[in-house]
């Protein structure tokens, strides 16, 4: 399961997916991991979370972040839930079809590991493509 969640800048979105990331906490039974631009978030969370900031592992591009996910999972079976806070500063200036291409394969490695994602991107929700909406 994949959720996006986009907005415009400054309209809430770390706030709601620390909402998520706390209510998670308290319903889940597996391992959380949140992956951020840099560490903003990691006050006021329970300490289920295991924060990762992207620039120390230099995530810079969808395909170094799919192995660094897959990675995390190999090392941890018990993940459940994957939160990555604003997309769009990890990846520097994505490429729509390759955010569609990562879009469906963590819908796709979610499914078949038992993983929920939850990304974050800032931008007009009416200029998603027919592929982000279905995540939205």
């Amino acid at each position: 399961m994949v959720r996006l969640i986009m907005s415009g800048k400054g309209e809430g979105k770390t706030k709601q997916l620390m909402e998520l990331m706390n209510t998670a906490a308290e319903t889940e039974t597996g391992c959380m991991v949140c992956i951020e631009a840099s560490h903003n978030i990691s006050f006021n969370l329970r300490h289920q979370t295991r924060m990762i900031d992207a620039a120390e592992y230099q995530l810079h591009d969808f395909d170094t972040l799919r192995g660094f996910i897959s990675g995390l999972y190999a090392g941890n079976y018990d993940i459940s839930n994957v939160f990555i806070d604003n997309l769009g500063n990890i990846v520097k200036n994505p490429d729509v079809h390759d955010l569609e291409d990562f879009l469906q394969w963590m819908d796709g490695f979610g499914e078949k590991n038992g993983i929920k994602f939850t990304a974050t991107l800032s931008g007009d929700p009416s200029t998603a493509t027919d592929v982000m909406r279905r995540y939205l």
